[in-house]
């Protein structure tokens, strides 16, 4: 598939900057790596946020000597500049990035800039569902095997930062559309495109088809000797395929049929064939249970096997890996009633995943900020396996219109604490509460971290 949108005429210094002006846009995690590289490569770096900078960050850039702002956009400074990093989180509404853009300066994202700076080969994970666990399995596998390897992108410390004070062979890199949408030249040696289901809508005109662009990006740039791993099962990564052209080796993976090459389920095992010895494994065996993370394993199985790593070795990391902090973990049995905590949920088909793993007699916990959500894959399942909900965000009227029929009770509240209260108390033995809200955070919480800790929390307190 041939890069699009390419930034036309411009030239990515590769061998330090010699004070060239580079501004960051935004000064969370993925900024003040970003600053930090780019001071590293003798760039004059100026970093500026329309929030409020966090003390940790502030601190980072003031004891790093990098200039910085925050709650305003001084335009002199910002609009000065050779070439912007954008953090993933500003949309193209956002006044200065039209203004940037009017001016014709470089934006590119964190992944794109901190790609030119290391030769380490780039196994890139994206998907609307699942990026955060098949990312973390693979480095699991990665790491067992003894590979020389880094984690990063959405997840954990920045990639510029790991470029900038470490020199790893590989990097598994869970990357999102918004870090995608600012990518050109940089290519992943191995991409995974899990799945495309709506989310982020608002981000995207509303149109799926632009969305799914964006999640296809992640193969541009690929060539003969890369590999493009995806889900022959995804309607829409099926319909995006036929209109594109792919010049990496194709492995797919399937619940549904066999396949030639990639992976697939035979009966209760996994097999999995790309290139050299296949690979077999019972799904009884993995640690993470439920269909979507069969899916989730296949795709790090696949990546695995490419990468010559040892049965073995897969074998033993899928089974003894542990799950991430806020995607279906367990959080306590009390008085009978099991709590999980799926905070990282904030759209609909992560919740459908979620509720799929599920026993019966649920009580679930949804809501907070409405992407343009469209609950009604929900509803077979909810009427299947819950009979209470909780809401817990400020708006919480499209989740009764859309299950008042089909569940037993519906309640608002305003606070974790208070949502856990209530389930408790809707609850009986053998029930499970599970947070799994369907929603963005930002009505109530800092980030979906935030609202899970506070769940955490309020589960502990009972």
């Amino acid at each position: 598939m041939e890069a699009q949108n390419n930034i036309p005429n411009q030239k990515f210094p590769l061998q330090g900057a010699e004070g060239a002006r580079l501004v960051v846009l935004g000064a969370g995690e993925s900024g003040a790596g970003a600053a930090y590289l780019a001071q590293q490569q003798g760039y004059d770096v100026f970093v500026s946020d329309f929030g409020t900078i966090a003390d940790k960050y502030k601190a980072q850039l003031t004891g790093w000597g990098i200039r910085f702002e925050e709650q305003q956009h001084t335009e002199a400074e910002i609009l000065a500049a050779t070439e912007i990093i954008r953090s993933p989180g500003i949309p193209d509404k956002a006044p200065i990035i039209k203004k940037i853009k009017e001016k014709g300066i470089a934006l590119i994202s964190e992944i794109e800039f901190a790609g030119m700076y290391t030769h380490a080969k780039m196994i890139c994970v994206t998907g609307s569902n699942g990026k955060t666990t098949t990312a973390s399995l693979t480095y699991h596998i990665l790491k067992k095997a003894g590979l020389n390897v880094g984690l990063a992108g959405n997840i954990g410390k920045s990639f510029a930062y790991q470029v900038a004070t470490q020199n790893f062979d590989y990097y598994v890199l869970e990357i999102s559309s918004f870090m995608l949408d600012n990518m050109y030249n940089f290519k992943a040696h191995i991409a995974v495109l899990l799945n495309i289901t709506p989310d982020h809508l608002d981000r995207y005109d509303y149109k799926m088809e632009n969305y799914a662009a964006s999640k296809f990006r992640i193969a541009q740039n690929q060539t003969a000797a890369d590999y493009f791993i995806y889900c022959d099962d995804d309607a829409e990564t099926i319909k995006g395929m036929a209109q594109r052209s792919f010049k990496a080796q194709l492995l797919p993976f399937s619940i549904q049929h066999m396949v030639e090459r990639g992976a697939y389920l035979d009966d209760q095992n996994i097999i999995i064939n790309p290139i050299l010895e296949h690979f077999k494994m019972s799904i009884n065996q993995l640690a993470l249970q439920g269909k979507h993370n069969i899916y989730n394993s296949m795709a790090s199985g696949i990546t695995a096997r490419v990468l010559e790593i040892r049965n073995q070795t897969i074998r033993e990391s899928m089974t003894d890996f542990q799950n991430i902090d806020h995607r279906l973990e367990f959080v306590a049995k009390i008085s009978g009633i099991a709590f999980i905590n799926d905070s990282k949920a904030t759209n609909v088909n992560s919740t459908w995943y979620a509720l799929e793993s599920m026993g019966n007699n649920v009580v679930l916990i949804l809501g907070g900020v409405d992407k343009g959500n469209d609950y009604n894959m929900l509803k077979e399942l909810v009427k299947q396996k819950v009979h209470s909900i909780v809401c817990l965000g400020k708006d919480n009227s499209r989740i009764h219109e859309a299950f008042e029929d089909d569940v037993e009770v519906i309640v608002n509240t305003n606070s974790a604490s208070e949502a856990v209260q209530v389930a408790y108390h809707l609850a009986k033995r053998g029930d499970t509460v599970l947070l799994s809200p369907a929603c963005a955070s930002f009505d109530l919480f800092e980030n979906y971290e935030d609202r899970g800790n506070q769940f955490k929390t309020a589960v502990k307190e009972l």
